[in-house]
Parts: structure tokens; sequence; C-alpha cells
């Protein structure tokens, strides 16, 4: 690409690192202001900064020979952070509250999750590529999404397997358009074919909800709210950390984020049985600010030149994991969830699940049900196995699959 003539290396240090983060999320926040499609597409302002940014590394890499490299310490605290809101988060007695709906849908998610994963090896072999890489063409990318993709594509380039990050992360990115792109059409096809109807059982749940949400949101957030919080992610992350090593030790390997995720559940639930209350709306904050700065950091430091000339496989691979999805949510999660109008918007999100992210799949069920009418059940069941379980699951069903791999191809 650059015709043999010597690479200037340029390290940004850790503090310029979330400088330009912050800096590329604002631009991303106008871009998605001004450019509609990707406002209707709920493309998240980190993506649209970082992907912009990192094309911009790029030319600057191809034609002034300087290739820029981040310091990326910031960002694997706050990947730990992230799914240590995710975890306290994750209340039991919310989880029971979902009752048997939750626990079908719970079941089919794991189902797709190997039917995913299958695929995406299935594509790898095909094109003659590592196993390893169909994992990231797979669940790990597309149900995973970003953070799940660079947490594990780190894993995967630690064992040898060249640009597994960049690959997953391009993955999930499209994932995420194309799972914004398929999940209405799907919702609104399965209620016409169907003749579904809206039960006036959601229309009288809906309101009780809202009326609900509207006295809670009105709860202040103090300082020490917010400071216990900070405490607790610290607690999530060093204790998490701990676990991790001990398991490491032991042979166990599992990513950080897993550990301090559990570490996060085991808090939450052992706080609501002595009554201690971690306010939401300070775990909601700090979950979106990790996140947020986290993908910034992820997507602007992308060495998109690594991937250059494999833009036709991605599309395949995007392709055929489109045509699974919506095969599944039609034929398999509709009927599992009772083929009525809430299955429809259920089988919606779950699009949005499987090939994006959660706030894919909310975005999602939000356009069908502002046409079409509210779906209390929806949004109970959807949002929980996509915060809590479908990350747990994912682990499982990528491990497995390691396993196989390491048995078989290596």
């Amino acid at each position: 690409m650059n015709s043999g003539e010597e690479i200037s290396k340029i390290i940004v240090q850790p503090g310029d690192v979330l400088m330009l983060s912050i800096v590329v999320l604002f631009i991303g926040f106008y871009l998605n202001r001004k450019i509609k499609i990707l406002n209707e597409y709920y493309i998240p302002p980190s993506v649209t900064g970082g992907l912009l940014c990192s094309i911009i590394v790029a030319l600057i890499y191809k034609f002034a020979n300087i290739e820029f490299n981040f310091d990326m310490q910031i960002r694997d605290i706050l990947l730990l952070i992230f799914f240590s809101t995710i975890g306290l988060s994750a209340k039991f007695k919310t989880l029971v509250s979902g009752g048997k709906a939750l626990l079908v849908l719970t079941f089919a998610a794991f189902i797709f999750l190997m039917i995913q994963d299958l695929t995406g090896i299935g594509i790898a072999l095909f094109f003659d590529a590592h196993p390893a890489l169909g994992l990231m063409a797979g669940s790990v990318s597309f149900a995973g999404g970003h953070g799940t993709a660079i947490a594990w594509g780190s894993e995967a380039e630690a064992a040898g397997i060249a640009g597994a990050g960049a690959i997953g992360i391009i993955f999930a990115t499209f994932g995420l358009v194309a799972g914004g792109i398929l999940g209405g059409p799907i919702g609104k096809w399965l209620i016409t074919k169907n003749n579904l109807q809206l039960d006036s059982k959601n229309i009288t749940e809906s309101n009780q909800t809202l009326d609900k949400e509207t006295k809670t949101s009105n709860v202040t957030e103090t300082l020490q709210d917010s400071l216990t919080v900070i405490l607790v992610l610290a607690v999530c992350v060093e204790v998490g950390h701990l676990v991790n090593r001990f398991l490491f030790a032991e042979g166990v390997l599992v990513p950080g984020f897993l550990t301090s995720m559990l570490v996060g559940i085991i808090i939450t639930n052992i706080a609501d049985i002595f009554k201690f209350k971690l306010h939401s709306v300070a775990v909601d904050r700090a979950s979106n600010l990790s996140l947020n700065i986290f993908l910034s950091m992820s997507l602007m430091s992308m060495h998109l030149w690594v991937l250059a000339g494999g833009a036709a496989g991605v599309m395949i691979v995007l392709f055929l994991q489109m045509l699974v999805i919506a095969i599944f949510a039609t034929l398999i999660v509709f009927r599992l969830m009772g083929r009525d109008y809430d299955a429809a918007v259920i089988a919606t999100g779950f699009v949005g699940l499987g090939l994006g992210a959660t706030p894919v799949a909310i975005a999602n069920m939000t356009a069908l049900t502002n046409r079409f009418g509210p779906s209390v059940k929806a949004f109970l069941v959807v949002p929980l196995v996509g915060a809590f379980f479908i990350d747990i699951l994912n682990a499982i069903v990528i491990k497995f699959y390691i396993n196989l791999i390491s048995k078989w191809f290596m």
C-alpha cells in the first residue's frame, strides 16, 4: 500500500486518547443530527465519529506513511466498567418477573447463538480461513456487539490470529446497521401476514407502566449516589480481576469482562437482600459513558488497512447471517413466543439483538409499536435477555466452539 516506503509510527498516549475520543464522540453527535439516515438506523454517535476518525487515520497511513498507534489502557478499563454496569442491572427479582416467556426466549437465544457460530465457522472453512475467525463472523461480533468483539478479538490476537479484533469490529458495526434495517420489515411482515391485532390488555398495562416510570424518574441523583456507584464499579473491576487471575491459575481462561459482570450480579442481588439500593440513574449514566467512550476509542483506533481487499468477504458473511436470523426469527422465535402480536414485536427485537445489540433491539421494537401499538411483554422480556442472559450464554457458546476448534484444527 505504501510502495515499500518506511512507515513513521506515532504512539498516542492514554490522556490524549481520552481527549480525542470525546472529541470524536461530539463529531458523531453532530453528524447524526445532520445526516438523517444515521438517526433512522440508530447508529451510535461513537460508531459514526469513530469510523470517520479511523478512515482519516487510514488515509494518513496510505498517503503520508504515518501510522498512529493508540495506547488503549483506559479503553480496557472502560470495557470492564461497562460490563460491571450490566451485572449491576441484573436483579433476580426482575428476571423472575419475565416468567415463562423469558425462559423460552433465553432458550431460543442459546440455540440461535449455536447456529450463528456454526454459520460463521462454516464460512471461514469454505474460504480456507482459520476457523477461529468464523467465531468473529458469528456470535462474537454480531450477537456480542463491539464490546465482546474487541474482548474476544484481543484473546484471538494473543493466540496468534492476526487482525481478529479489527475483523470483529467491522462485523459488529455492519451488524448494527443490518439489525436496524432488517428488524422493522420482519415485524411488519409478521403482523400483516398473520393479520395480528393489538390486545386491549397491552394498552392497559402500558399505561400503568408509564405512570410508574413517570413517578420513579423524578427521583434526584445526589453526589453521594454517584460516588457510591463509582465505588461499587471499582470493586467489580478489582474483584473481577482477582477472580480472573485465580481462574487463570487454575487453567480456566475467561475474559475479564465476564468476571467483572458476575461480580456485579452478586453485589446488586446481595444489596437487594439488605435493602440497599444503588441509584439506577447513576448506574445507567456510568453505563452510557463507559460504553460510548469505549466504542469511540475502539473504532477510531482501527487499522482499516488490515482488512483491505476483504470487503467482498464481509458482505458475504453479513448477507448469510442476515438470512439466518431472518429465518430463525420468523420460523422459530415468532412461533415459540405464541404467534401473536407480542410475538411479532419480540421477533423484531430479536433481530436487533442477534445482529447488533440491545439498543438496536429496543429501537426496532419502538419503531414497530409506535405504528401498531404497545407491547409490554416484548419490552420486558427482550431487554432482559439482551442485558443479562445473552452475554453469559454467548460466553458459554464461544468457549464451547473454541474447545472444538482447539481439538480438531490445532
